[in-house]
Formats: C-alpha cells, structure tokens, sequence
C-alpha cells in the first residue's frame, strides 16, 4: 500500500472548469486517486474506482458532500447529505414521484412541449439555445410539476444555479452565490401547501409529511431538492444535446433513421459530456482505494467526467457515439445515491433529441460560451445561427 500521488492542480480554476478534459486525462493517467494539495482533497479519476466509492456509503459519506463548512450544515436534513437508514426513508418520498410509473402520464405532456417548442424554434431558424430551449424547456416542466407559481417560477434559475455553485469551495463564485442559495433555502423553510398548485407533485410531499411517512419539517428540503439538484443539471444536459448534435450531424441521422437509439443518444451525451464536474464524499476511516491508504475525514472529489472518459472501461472514449449505449455512464452517479430524478431527466431529454431528430437535419452553431462554474458544467450561450429542417 503506498500513499498517494500529488498534483498542484487547481481542480477550481477558471480555464479548468470551463474544458475540465485536459485535466481529467493528466490526472486519470497519473492514478486512480491523486492528492490535490491546493484543495485539500483527493480526486477520484477512473471509473472503477469512482464506482467503488459511490456504491460504500458506510466508508465514504454523504454528510459531507459540499466542498465548505457552512453548505454542509445547511444540507444537513436532506437526502442528498444523509447516509442510510435516514437517508433511505427521505430518499423514498422524494422517489415516489419520480418513479416510471409515477412519471408515465406525464410522458405525453412533455413530449408535446418539447415537440412544439422546437418546432417554433425551427420556424424561426435560428435562436440561443441556451435561453429559448435548454433553460425555457426543464423550468417550465418543473414548475408545473412542483407547483411553482408567480415570483418563485421567475427565481427557479437564480436559485437553482446558486444552490449548485455554493456546493464548491469558498471561492469567489461560492461566496457571491450564497445569499442566493440562502433565499431558495429561506424560502424552502416556509413554504406550506398552499404555497403550491393543487395537484402538483409538491402538494403531494407536503400530504406524505401530513401521514408522518416523513420527519416534520422534511417537506421543504425535499423541494429544495426537486430545485436544487434537478434544475441545473438537466438544462446543463440540454445545452449538450444542442451542442453535440450540431457538431455531429451524422450523430443526429442516425437517431432519425432509427427513432430507438434516442435513450442511447441520451446515454452517450451524459457520458462525453458529464453535467457534473465535481461531486464530494468523507471517508469515515482510514480506507485503501486503488491501493492507496486515504486517511479518515479525508475529503474526496468525485470526477465524474474523468471516470466517463476512462479507456479502461471505455473503448476509443474521446469519441462521441451514440451506438455504443453506455448505460453504465457515472453522471447520475452510482449506488444509494444514484441520481432520483433521472427518470425525469431521461424525459426530458429524451423528448427534445426525439423532436430534434424528427424536425432538423442539421444545425449551424456560432459561439459556444462556458462560464466558469464550481459543480456544473454548462453553456452559458449557444448560438444557433441557422436550421436545415428535416
């Protein structure tokens, strides 16, 4: 057993963030676990190893899941930053909505949105992608689902971006971003019932914390949830699919020719393009991974799109191919934790490649813009200049 590996990476930095694959690689062929001094934690980079990890939540906890103190404190309560049992009896509610069954009639409604949007889109010929679909399209089916209404459906952006951002360190973006996130979780604190559209899924939390199958007070964590975790991610998904199929057009020919590969497509798009940069776990004791002995209370950073990448699990990974169905992909995670809300995120996208490919032959893209970001890894703009229609 030896101990680890150092790099002076910066796993933070601006020119990291904005093309993290560069450094993914370097770290990846260094090791399975690499020190990063200059944060204080030890990176995670192949995909047996993240695996390992995420599905041993005894030995590495969620409690700690943020990358400073005071996001720690404020998740605690949550499902995202509890270990089982607590977290299997908060995990349960919040699933209850998302699961297939729950999320079959809503199949429909989605498909139809998406389907109508892009076609608007197309008639226009062209549009930022970013603000007219990737953002417009999961805000809009969120809201309706928890039941959003009036100012809180204008702050679901804000807020969402926030609660991921402030997940990073104590850097600039964490700190400017907290009195954010601290509105969302103010807001989260006194929200009833009737805050929220009869109907809606919302409501719903709110009737399961009135039968006790939830601690009291869990209700507005679990709707942080929904908003924190939900938001962000998939519209950081949908600039990809914009994005992935604008530069591969053969990519997007292939799903019109053969309408089943839209879950593969979806599955690839996850995999070359993890919505997710970092993601944190603590060792509960002192612990070998990957042959390397990892103190207790150590701070770990999961890499998911350094696993997603790893040629020893992934054949020619540098390649974007929808025919390879990588359905074992690392960005919803693995394990107790696996993602709750990727059936609706599958929906959701599921919805907008089907319409893409039924209504585009091809897209023209101009500038890409990627700012920056602690947790997710977006488009800030995408500039669709012009749409051949299928």
């Amino acid at each position: 057993m030896s101990t680890p590996t150092e790099s002076p990476l910066d796993i933070w930095d601006d020119a990291v963030l904005v093309d993290p694959y560069p450094a993914y690689a370097t770290l990846r062929d260094q090791a399975g676990v690499v020190y990063l001094p200059k944060d204080d934690l030890y990176a995670l980079t192949r995909y047996d190893v993240i695996r390992d990890v995420l599905a041993d939540p005894a030995t590495f906890s969620s409690t700690s899941l943020g990358f400073n103190p005071m996001v720690n404190e404020a998740l605690q309560g949550t499902s995202l930053a509890s270990d089982p049992p607590v977290h299997t009896q908060l995990r349960a509610t919040l699933s209850a909505n998302l699961t297939p069954r729950a999320l079959r009639g809503l199949k429909v409604v989605i498909d139809g949105k998406a389907d109508q949007l892009v076609e608007e889109l197309v008639e226009k010929g062209s549009f930022d992608a970013v603000d007219s679909l990737a953002r417009a399209f999961p805000l809009e089916i969120v809201a309706d689902l928890i039941g959003f209404t009036g100012p809180v459906k204008a702050n679901m952006l804000r807020w969402g971006q926030a609660a991921m951002q402030v997940i990073g360190p104590l850097n600039q973006r964490t700190q400017e971003s907290f009195p954010i996130a601290g509105e969302l979780y103010g807001w989260c604190s006194s929200v009833t019932a009737g805050d929220l559209a009869e109907g809606s899924i919302g409501r719903g939390i709110f009737d399961a914390e009135a039968r006790g199958d939830i601690p009291e007070g869990a209700a507005g964590h679990i709707i942080h949830q929904y908003l924190g975790a939900g938001v962000d991610t998939t519209i950081a998904s949908i600039g990809n699919i914009v994005a992935l199929f604008a530069r591969h057009p053969e990519q997007l020919a292939l799903v019109r020719e053969n309408p089943e590969l839209v879950p593969a497509a979806f599955a690839e798009v996850l995999r070359y393009w993890a919505p997710v940069h970092i993601w944190g776990r603590t060792t509960t004791r002192e612990v070998e991974i990957d042959g390397v002995l990892v103190p207790a209370g150590a701070q770990l950073g999961i890499l998911f799109g350094a696993g997603n990448r790893d040629p020893r699990h992934y054949d020619n990974p540098d390649v974007f191919d929808i025919t390879r169905n990588p359905v074992d992909h690392l960005s919803f995670g693995y394990g107790p934790h696996g993602c709750a809300g990727q059936g609706l995120a599958k929906l959701e996208a599921h919805a907008v490649i089907d319409a893409l490919a039924r209504r585009v032959k091809s897209l023209e893209i101009g500038g890409e813009l990627r700012l920056p970001s602690n947790i997710t890894r977006s488009h800030e703009k995408l500039d669709v200049l012009k749409v051949v229609a299928a």
